[in-house]
């Protein structure tokens, strides 16, 4: 099936002004690279969402979701078939004790929700660079706290492109994982149960994590976040600091100086420089302490034609 026909049938499911051809990716990534997309749609209902999957599954359209781009990266060559980008789905409410937020919202926006009603239990979340959804896949967490605390029940598509409902512990969450993941759900709604807390006492808690987060991160450059996971018995920030590669990298993209875990677009880095930083961090710091790191950021898409 080829993009012209992929588009008519789209449009017909999600509307005109949903779907868009030749997409470039870097204006829906955090880090401002990656090549064009063949189809970008951005459903504006849970029906929607799911008959999009339908229509992949029932076509074998290659398919993949976009969160806000905060977790990824992708290749110069674009990707092939459909993404679906959830910017649409982002509404955030609150019922009770109860936050509930669409799987397009930005976690930190939930958070800041939860604070201006004076919920507790969701500070943690005021400094992480996701989507809704994108938490619940990856069971995000920071300063002590993870989503597998706060989570009550989630709505989501499978992969047949039926609407579910997961509880938590249907979830399986444990560290940076999660049945969504493994089973390639799309988290359309997730549902947070916090406590009543004081309201001081929550802002002083958001105002000072995200003072440590300004202070300690890159937020001045793109990037893609936190590009490793913790590695058993380490921190991945101080092998490569230690392995003495802070400032150093491939054409525009650095290991940052700031913090040694992210890997920064300094000056109109490509992403093939950005994985090419990413692959001499990982065999620096295997040669200087024999340590794998393993990726907590996902690579997507396709090589550009000049390397194939």
């Amino acid at each position: 099936m080829n993009i012209n026909e992929m588009y008519r049938d789209l449009t017909a499911i999600a509307g005109k002004n949903y779907v868009f051809q030749n997409e470039p990716m870097a204006g829906h990534t955090l880090t401002k690279m990656g090549g064009k997309a063949d189809i970008l749609v951005q459903p504006a209902s849970y029906q929607a969402a799911a008959d999009i999957i339908k229509y992949t599954v029932k076509h074998q359209i290659p398919f993949m979701l976009l969160g806000n781009g905060s977790n990824m990266i992708v290749r110069d060559g674009g990707i092939r078939g459909i993404v679906m980008h959830l910017t649409h789905l982002s509404e955030i409410e609150v019922q009770g004790t109860s936050v509930v937020a669409q799987g397009g919202a930005n976690i930190i926006d939930a958070s800041i929700t939860a604070m201006d009603h004076c919920l507790t239990g969701f500070e943690f979340a005021c400094g992480i660079p996701g989507s809704v959804g994108g938490a619940m896949v990856m069971n995000a967490g920071a300063y002590g706290g993870e989503i597998k605390d706060i989570i009550d029940y989630v709505r989501a598509i499978d992969a047949n492109g039926e609407i579910v409902t997961l509880t938590k512990d249907e979830l399986e969450l444990s560290y940076r994982s999660s049945i969504i993941l493994k089973k390639g759900y799309i988290v359309l709604e997730a549902v947070f149960q916090l406590e009543k807390g004081d309201a001081e006492t929550i802002r002083a808690r958001v105002d000072d994590l995200t003072h440590q987060r300004e202070t300690k991160q890159p937020l001045e450059y793109p990037s893609v976040g936190s590009v490793f996971k913790r590695p058993p018995g380490y921190f991945a920030g101080k092998l490569i600091q230690d392995s003495e590669l802070q400032g150093q990298g491939v054409g525009g993209a650095e290991v940052s100086t700031k913090h040694a875990g992210f890997i920064v677009n300094k000056e109109d880095a490509t992403a093939t420089d950005y994985i090419e930083t990413i692959e001499l961090v990982r065999r620096t710091v295997k040669e200087k302490f024999g340590v794998e790191l393993e990726l907590e950021a996902k690579i997507v898409g396709e090589e550009p034609a000049e390397r194939k």
